[in-house]
């Protein structure tokens, strides 16, 4: 859609004319994510500089009922800032500030622009820790991480964004701008917006600013890699080491095409694979009282000791950690540099986890297709890459589509849901009456047009078309 003179006049006298793009290219670039290769750029860029800039875009975009997408840093996986019906693309890169850590009570309040990494090394100066670690905290933004309820690979021992959001500033599709409430740790009057907009895809309101828990710095970890000889052992290992009594502050899976497309992709990682391992778990723990964690890590390999595993890698060193932590952040961006593809996020309780990475063979062979799991293992989260590779066009966009449909429920008849940690998007949106009933779709839409009922808030997105 290509919006009137007049109304990009009035998007500009609110940002002003250098913070206002209709060019191409522009558009392009913040027409896109990590999700796949779709791009669908917006009519118009525009970069508010505040909750007051917001306000009044919106309440421009509300009355001429034009679509706006939130566009944060684009490294979303399910195509959420996706301007599937081009308007106006909001981008949040101006609202970019720490702006203030309080150290009496542990929490910080940010704009949605601040990167999780730069957030977590802001606090870690003042012994403080904010624990969500996305393999994307390098260069994702809070804000992103809020409106999908990112995780990560220490969620299994500290939970995920929900867990540390107290307050949010809000501008509602209408522009007016609200707290949802209040910077406590406890709250129990009225219903929980706070948690409500946590994970709502930016379809709800577009987050100005930020209020998050801290817990104190953690001093000391224990990083071990783990190779078995048979992949399902590896994920039945995983609940084992639960029901033994250890909580990890980490714990993933990577299969053996995961780690080989890293070490081809990656340069300065020296581990050497044997030709008969088939996966690795790299487990961590932490806490502040080193002899601990060796009793810790001492009790992990006793379980581990009872399947089929060869000999464990302890990272003794910092730079060995950052080795190991650097090979498994980097499988997505490996296995997109070597294929066309197609991530899924699933997600089952721990113990279902071998009966999921069997199911899912089975269907890729079903279908003609090759996968490359990893994950989170510890929660139960596992990431599926169906890699294009030799599969014909046809196949591809017929066969595969099935194949994910059997995979999705499949996870759903394993107590599991669509997604652990990306999001729904545009991606999953018609696989969502797997996972859910009429009754608990027409419920999530009417929340949506209670909050926008002129439905231009990220529109297209989370639900099914054919609802």
């Amino acid at each position: 859609m290509s919006l009137a003179k007049e109304i990009l006049e009035k998007l500009a006298a609110v940002v002003g004319d250098n913070y206002l793009f209709t060019d191409q290219e522009t558009r392009n670039h913040y027409g896109h994510d990590e999700t796949e290769d779709y791009v669908f750029p917006p009519s118009v860029v525009v970069k508010p500089a505040n909750a007051k800039e917001i306000s009044e875009l919106l309440k421009i975009a509300n009355d001429y009922k034009i679509p706006t997408t939130p566009i944060g840093a684009r490294t979303g996986l399910s195509g959420g800032a996706l301007s599937i019906y081009q308007g106006i693309g909001l981008s949040l890169e101006r609202l970019n500030k720490i702006i203030d850590i309080d150290e009496q009570n542990l929490q910080v309040t940010v704009e949605p622009a601040v990167i999780t990494q730069v957030l977590r090394e802001a606090v870690a100066e003042k012994n403080l820790f904010y624990p969500v670690d996305p393999s994307s905290m390098g260069s994702c933004w809070i804000g992103g991480n809020v409106a999908e309820n990112s995780g990560g690979a220490r969620a299994v021992k500290y939970g995920v964004t929900k867990d540390y959001v107290l307050n949010l500033e809000v501008v509602l599709p209408s522009g007016e701008i609200i707290w949802t409430g209040a910077n406590t740790l406890k709250n129990s009057t009225g219903y929980n917006l706070t948690q409500l907009m946590v994970g709502s895809e930016g379809t709800l309101g577009v987050i100005t600013k930020i209020v998050l828990k801290l817990i104190p710095k953690i001093n000391h970890n224990v990083l071990m890699l783990v190779p078995f000889y048979k992949a399902n052992e590896a994920c039945e290992a995983v609940s084992a080491i639960f029901r033994a009594g250890i909580v990890p502050s980490a714990l993933e899976f990577m299969e053996r095409d995961a780690i080989d497309w890293t070490l081809h992709y990656v340069e300065g990682i020296n581990i050497t694979i044997k030709p008969q391992h088939q996966a690795h778990l790299l487990i961590e723990v932490d806490g502040n009282y080193p002899e601990i964690l060796l009793q810790e890590a001492e009790r992990i390999l006793a379980v581990v000791e009872a399947f089929e595993i060869d000999e464990v890698l302890y990272a003794d060193t910092e730079d060995q950690k950052n080795m190991l932590w650097k090979m498994r952040r980097a499988v997505g961006e490996a296995v997109k540099s070597n294929s066309i593809y197609k991530e899924e996020d699933t997600v089952v309780p721990r113990f279902m986890l071998p009966e999921l990475l069997k199911g899912i063979k089975e269907i890729g062979a079903k279908y003609g297709f090759i996968s490359v799991c990893y994950g989170h293992a510890g929660d139960g989260n596992l990431h599926v890459n169906i890699i294009k590779g030799v599969m014909s066009d046809d196949n591809w966009n017929t066969q595969v589509p099935l194949g994910i449909k059997e995979i999705f429920q499949l996870t759903v008849a394993l107590k599991g849901t669509l997604s652990g940690e990306h999001g729904i998007g545009y991606v999953q949106k018609n696989f969502m009456n797997i996972a859910f009933s009429k009754v608990h779709l027409e419920l999530m839409e009417s929340i949506k047009r209670v909050f926008d009922p002129n439905n231009i808030l990220n529109p297209g997105k989370i639900f099914p078309d054919a609802v």
